[in-house]
């Protein structure tokens, strides 16, 4: 009868966990990396209630970088007859921020008026 030492067990036990940490790695290196990404949504205010809300709203969807899309989007009473632009964007973490799109959409000065962030979530 052929008893096996402890040491021959540990061995084989090491070589085996070895074995399936490497396997494990390789499977994983396979997997394509999560692309962080987070929903945005912007109030754009116009100047006053005789701003052109469609062109405004052109303007807005003009912006185009890689990483960022639009969709959809309402226009909602702020009051004296003004509406602003509310409209949601999805944006790749690494490649757009809320600053750049700030800047973009304020640099339409005879639309724009302000833009603020309404909600961040990271999907």
């Amino acid at each position: 009868m052929d008893i096996c030492s402890d040491e021959e067990v540990d061995e084989e036990a090491e070589r085996l966990k070895e074995q399936r940490l490497q396997e494990y790695a390789a499977k994983k290196a396979k997997k394509p990396a999560l692309i962080a990404k987070s929903s945005i949504l912007l109030d754009v205010k116009p100047w006053d209630d005789e701003t052109d809300m469609a062109k405004l709203e052109e303007c807005v969807r003009s912006v185009q970088v890689d990483g960022l899309l639009w969709g959809a989007s309402k226009l909602v009473p702020v009051g004296y007859g003004i509406k602003k632009l509310q409209i949601n964007c999805v944006v790749e973490d690494d490649k757009v921020g809320t600053d750049f799109l700030e800047e973009e959409i304020t640099k339409f000065e005879d639309y724009v008026q302000s833009v603020d962030v309404a909600a961040f979530n990271k999907i």
